[in-house]
């Protein structure tokens, strides 16, 4: 994953672009009707159940709006909520607060149904020492509160982006001209380029985990779309030379069986692209 610095970036670059998305030269329905010496008071309010995330976000929000906004927070990220909860309170210029609300909403709303599917994969798997992964199969450019919401929720961040971790996949190793020489022209371009990248690699069938194991260097080995006996004999033939990876069409119903076979991470697009945003409202007070 990318540094703490360059997350942080990241959540700046999505507030800067939002707020310019959704205000743009003025919130007009606020600035017609509300004086801007008026004050106001909100509070977050659920109505479903699950995990709440986006909290600190929505912090960060408010404070880019407007610096004197205060918020009170009842209910912390990654807490399970319920219907009727209130999270937080705000507190500060009517059309500050106005102005922040959409942005607030639709990221919590998200943040928060990522973060509650994830924790039921991650309540599937207690006791077997799998972890959960997520994928890069986000909402393009708001990544970065995905991933976010999945730590919130229990699980593990894959990489960030095609720019922190190799990853050769089935594409790669077909381009490459075969599996042996994407590793070794992979490592040879680590060396010459001086970066420090984990390498992982994708296995299609147990002969592919054979040729991978003749590498030196593999972080990690992706066992794509195996049945549970082959994934048990990948993991076999694998041992401690390298971590392993479950992924492909993994779900709530087959999540623990793959687990059991003795992998490492199961990876899931679901976490991020098959959610439900949880229902969030910002009310006056």
């Amino acid at each position: 994953m990318i540094s703490k610095e360059q997350f942080n970036k990241e959540i700046e670059l999505i507030i800067t672009n939002a707020i310019r998305e959704d205000v743009g030269d003025g919130d007009h329905s606020s600035l017609a009707c509300i004086p801007d010496t008026a004050q106001g008071k909100a509070k977050l309010l659920v109505k479903d159940n699950g995990v709440i995330a986006g909290v600190e976000f929505a912090k960060q929000v408010f404070n880019y709006v407007d610096r004197n906004m205060k918020v009170e927070t009842l209910i912390e990220d990654g807490s399970s909520v319920k219907y009727g909860d209130i999270v937080f309170y705000v507190e500060g210029a009517s059309q500050s607060i106005l102005k922040a609300e959409r942005l607030v909403l639709n990221a919590m709303q998200r943040m928060s149904a990522i973060a509650t599917k994830t924790r039921q994969f991650v309540d599937l798997l207690e006791g077997t020492g799998t972890k959960i992964l997520d994928t890069r199969k986000t909402t393009p450019g708001i990544r970065a509160l995905e991933k976010w919401a999945v730590k919130i929720g229990g699980g593990e961040n894959h990489r960030f982006a095609l720019y922190d971790m190799i990853m050769l996949k089935d594409n790669h190793i077909d381009f490459a001209g075969g599996l042996t020489k994407a590793i070794d022209k992979t490592k040879q371009y680590l060396k010459e380029t001086n970066r420090d990248l984990k390498i992982i690699v994708e296995a299609r069938d147990l002969n592919e985990i054979k040729e991978i194991l003749k590498s030196d260097g593999v972080y990690r080995i992706l066992i794509d779309n195996f049945n549970y006996d082959d994934t048990r004999k990948a993991v076999e033939l694998i041992g401690n030379k390298c971590l392993t990876e479950s992924s492909g069409g993994i779900n709530e119903k087959t999540v623990r069986k793959y687990a059991e076979c003795g992998v490492d991470y199961i990876s899931s697009g679901a976490l991020t692209h098959s959610v439900y945003n949880m229902d969030l409202s910002l009310k006056a007070v």
